[in-house]
């Protein structure tokens, strides 16, 4: 075998076997609810108004008594902005030319990378749901020679490149740096270039996309925070329901309850539960303990998952990795929507999708092409929503 080794053919099977995580179950949820998405979007922003206060210019009176003065209901203007979202990929020409017309190749390199850049950009949406616009993907809490350790490697992987900014997300301490290595047990991250310097509570995001993301659930779901140009400081009923203690507890159905009654109290209804799949387990491990039927069920659009019982109904309960951990977003799906120009679209203004390389040495045989995507997540009533927070994990 040895000396024929140099003659043999390499035969690969007909599929490429991903070894990544890439489920999307929260985006393509917001996309399936019948008001999920829309196109009428045009200008800088999308605008549309909310009623926050009522008319109580009203009251009862004796015979001849003066009428109640006359008021007026309070309006604000939301303003939704649109976040810019891009992809790029690069080939050269040989591998253009030959890997359409070698027949022992396994995928046509083409192919496959458009197709996992597409996956790409939108498990990376998929994250974006659950985060904020500042676009965190961890927080440091110690420095080292070309490490840091994080609080979190979920959203980490390798080839990653990142930046690193103090927590307001205003001021850079290093940039453009590979991740080469993730220890997920002491959760230090390795990187290249130069040694920055880093403190604890400083951020790391995708290079270039600090404060650039699109607003997820964390924005979305809280008390504080202006949010599309409305403040709940001026308007208190531009707030979410928020029960986070700050401190770990076991997971009841009481509390589940609770939390979709106050979000009935301000007029809204759950009609999904989203969390981690360590809350997910112990939820389940709550149902089986009080005996109660725990089989997944198939809801509206094909999604299945754990029901919970609500006065108008079974909603599921869906575990999305995405999800920080601890957390369970009870969300009011009929007032999110993802405003979007169109959908993932090649960048081809100058009349091609591919587009020759080149630098200040020259041009290249080698091709690059850029999707893009304009979008937003909005939601119409802030206070229709919920969270439940430090939840202990089964």
């Amino acid at each position: 075998m040895t000396v024929v080794d140099s003659i043999l053919k390499e035969v690969y099977e007909d599929k490429l076997r991903d070894q990544l995580q890439s489920d999307t179950i929260t985006l393509k949820r917001i996309e399936s609810t019948s008001e999920g998405v829309t196109q009428d979007v045009g200008g800088k922003y999308v605008v549309f108004p909310i009623r926050t206060r009522r008319n109580h210019g009203i009251g009862a009176r004796n015979e001849n008594e003066a009428l109640p003065n006359p008021k007026s209901q309070k309006y604000a203007a939301a303003r939704v902005r649109l976040a810019y979202l891009y992809g790029s990929a690069s080939l050269t020409g040989q591998t253009m030319e030959l890997a359409e017309s070698n027949e022992q190749a396994f995928a046509s390199a083409l192919d496959q990378e458009m197709t996992g850049l597409r996956q790409t950009l939108a498990k990376d949406m998929n994250r974006q749901v659950y985060g904020t616009s500042l676009g965190v993907l961890a927080s440091i809490t110690a420095d080292g020679a070309n490490t840091v350790t994080v609080d979190t490697t979920q959203y980490l992987e390798l080839g990653m490149q990142i930046d690193v900014y103090d927590v307001t997300g205003v001021t850079p301490k290093f940039t453009n740096r590979e991740i080469t290595a993730i220890n997920t047990s002491t959760k230090v991250i390795t990187y290249d270039g130069a040694d920055g310097t880093a403190i604890a509570t400083d951020i790391i995001v995708r290079t270039g996309s600090v404060n650039k993301e699109t607003i997820g659930f964390k924005q979305i779901v809280s008390t504080t925070g202006t949010l599309y140009n409305v403040d709940p400081t001026v308007e208190p009923v531009w707030k979410s329901v928020v029960d986070a203690p700050g401190i770990d507890r076991a997971l009841s159905e009481g509390l589940m309850i609770k939390m979709v009654d106050d979000i009935r109290t301000n007029g809204g209804k759950t009609t999904a539960i989203f969390t981690t799949l360590g809350v997910r387990r112990a939820y389940y491990q709550l149902l089986v303990q009080q005996r109660r039927y725990s089989n997944t069920q198939e809801f509206a659009g094909g999604f299945k998952g754990l029901a919970f019982t609500t006065d108008w109904g079974d909603v599921p309960v869906m575990a999305d990795f995405d999800c920080q951990p601890k957390r369970m977003y009870f969300m009011n799906e009929k007032e999110l929507k993802h405003y979007r120009e169109s959908d993932w679209s090649f960048m081809d203004r100058d009349g091609s999708k591919w587009q020759r390389m080149m630098d200040s040495a020259g041009m290249y045989d080698a091709y690059q092409c850029t999707y893009y995507k304009y979008c937003q997540l909005g939601t119409h009533r802030r206070n229709s929503h919920g969270l439940l927070d430090n939840i202990t994990e089964a």
